[in-house]
């Protein structure tokens, strides 16, 4: 074959076409490197045809948007190059796969990130941004507009016709493996799967559309309420979910010089703790609150946080089903309003009364506040949350003690990256491992004094209300230092499947500490229903701690998923 042909052809087609080929290789050499390290594992680009198609038409646009210089084929690369590390800089700290949703997450995420840890991600994300826009030429505004075209298609394509996108992807692209987000990008690439993962998210609020009958929907929730009523102890409930509540003592291979459990802790509930398994690793909150309140998985079909799609409408939660029940429903959260769309999130679940720190409520009333926090922690601590619930609760028994109460708490002490004030709560836990994680020794210490303050609640809750249900369970592990690797580097519950994923479960019912096989988050509805209804709800239901053999699939809720979202986002 002639090179004349290719040699004849414009120096500067000629020098987009030697960069493209450059970046291409680049993008290679960068996935091997991943691959040998902790990022999400890539397969040989090659194979990847959509990926090359995506990665040669994005760098020949930004190509036509920059002047000639000796740099422009690396300011070219960039934004690509960026999409590529936000990817792996995701999986690396949260264990899942990055999609184009999660930015509605990005203020949320930096919100409860230390200043100096926000203000390092902007710059390192802005830098190069400014560095390629500030090389951008006046350029033929015609040959830009022909130039996103393609792009334009691909948007459209997405919004209005994702079936027919998906299946256009079935045939150039390579397998999409079901059950792992992160073996469909070794297959495909991560641009590929960003496209077709937001072409499934279009098709699943097209999907909702079906369900939207709330005629139908209320009836059928009103006629299972009613067949409650009949058997209901009306006896209180308290659900409390304690951030990133790790319990340090399940790293195989983490030494400590001393018990890392306070002994009123450990005579409370002695070897008696049970395990839950979260949606999500590292962060997103929401979602652990979503699956504990509203009794379905995250799917995350319609939104990577489900309550990013609540509206205020009914959505028929937990907290729905018992003010029904002639509960007082009350939400007590320690960290601010907007957070994950916490308000919204919890009208459409049911509430009655919700609280945050009236330091962040403005007008609203509140008797939570964080005027005690101190600078060093960021945080407010639990034993000084737990303690202004104790006083709501004591308040509530003896001004309505004729009246049920669902008593609902998220806490927020324990949160990345996990600071004690020496003064308060001195390091007294020191840890031995091979891997060392600064992270893990301050969570450590912080478990010891959350263990001590959980401990002194719990006892002084039994003694005002001893014939009720307590639930503690951890929202999700947090991702430490250095993510999964120091799970797996100390064999946090011996490197099981999905360990990761798995979180401290605690449970008292009328004073006696009760242990389950490991169950979901999102089955921990059905155990509050049950024994609200002394055992009557679960005799017509699969619930797992009573029949876990015959449980219900994760897939089997995907009907009451969405029967649920579509009437969550109206």
């Amino acid at each position: 074959m002639s090179l004349r042909p290719l040699v004849r052809l414009p120096a500067s087609l000629r020098t987009l076409l030697a960069g493209a080929a450059a970046f291409l290789l680049l993008v290679g050499a960068y996935n091997l490197v991943v691959s040998l390290t902790a990022g999400i594992p890539s397969g040989a680009l090659y194979k990847q045809l959509t990926e090359i198609v995506l990665l040669a038409y994005l760098y020949g646009l930004c190509w036509m948007l920059l002047r000639a210089s000796r740099l422009r084929g690396l300011l070219a690369a960039l934004p690509v190059l960026l999409i590529y590390l936000v990817h792996d800089a995701f999986y690396l700290v949260y264990a899942k796969v990055f999609r184009l949703i999660n930015v509605s997450e990005l203020p949320e995420l930096l919100q409860v990130l230390p200043v100096y840890y926000s203000a390092a991600l902007v710059l390192l994300a802005a830098a190069p941004l400014l560095w390629f826009a500030w090389h951008i030429r006046p350029v033929n505004r015609r040959a830009v507009l022909h130039g996103l075209i393609p792009l334009l298609i691909l948007v459209l394509a997405i919004e209005f016709s994702p079936h027919a996108f998906a299946r256009a992807f079935a045939t150039l692209g390579n397998e999409v493996v079901k059950y792992s987000d992160s073996k469909s990008v070794e297959s495909n690439g991560r641009l590929s799967m960003l496209l077709l993962r937001e072409s499934q998210r279009s098709a699943a609020l097209q999907q909702l559309q079906p369900y939207q009958d709330r005629a139908a929907y209320e009836q059928n929730i009103a006629q299972q309420i009613a067949a409650l009523q009949a058997a209901n102890t009306r006896r209180n409930v308290h659900l409390i979910v304690l951030e990133s509540f790790l319990d340090p003592r399940l790293f195989r291979d983490l030494r400590f010089d001393q018990s890392p459990v306070h002994p009123d802790f450990a005579k409370l509930f002695g070897n008696r703790l049970g395990l839950s398994r979260s949606p999500v690793f590292g962060g997103a909150t929401a979602q652990a609150e979503f699956e504990v309140l509203c009794g379905v998985p995250a799917f995350e079909k319609v939104s990577s946080v489900e309550f990013n799609a609540f509206s205020g409408a009914a959505a028929h939660c937990l907290p729905d089903w018992l003010t029904q029940l002639g509960y007082r429903s009350v939400a007590s959260n320690a960290y601010k309003p907007n957070f994950f769309n916490a308000q919204p999130g919890y009208q459409g679940s049911g509430f009655m009364e919700t609280y945050f720190p009236r330091e962040f409520s403005g007008s609203q009333g509140s008797y939570l506040s964080v005027a005690n926090v101190i600078d060093t922690e960021e945080y407010l601590f639990d034993g000084d949350l737990l303690a202004q619930n104790l006083g709501m609760v004591r308040e509530h028994l003896r001004t309505q003690a004729g009246k049920p109460l669902f008593n609902y708490m998220m806490t927020i002490y324990g949160h990345t990256p996990h600071l004690l004030d020496p003064a308060l709560r001195p390091e007294r836990i020191h840890t031995r491992a091979a891997h060392e994680d600064d992270h893990l020794q301050r969570s450590t210490n912080q478990f010891y004094y959350r263990t001590e303050a959980i401990a002194q609640y719990v006892n002084e809750l039994l003694a005002l209300d001893s014939k009720s249900l307590i639930i503690l369970v951890s929202d999700h592990v947090p991702p430490l230092r250095y993510g999964p690797d120091t799970y797996r580097d100390l064999g946090y519950l011996e490197n099981r499947q999905d360990s990761i994923f798995l979180n401290r479960l605690a449970i008292i019912e009328n004073s006696s500490v009760k242990t389950y096989d490991p169950i979901s988050h999102y089955e921990m509805p059905a155990i509050i229903l049950d024994y609200v209804s002394a055992g009557h709800y679960c005799d017509s239901h699969r619930c797992p701690h009573r029949n876990g053999k015959t449980r219900r699939t994760r897939d089997e809720y995907l009907d009451d998923y969405m029967r649920l979202m579509a009437h969550a986002a109206e």
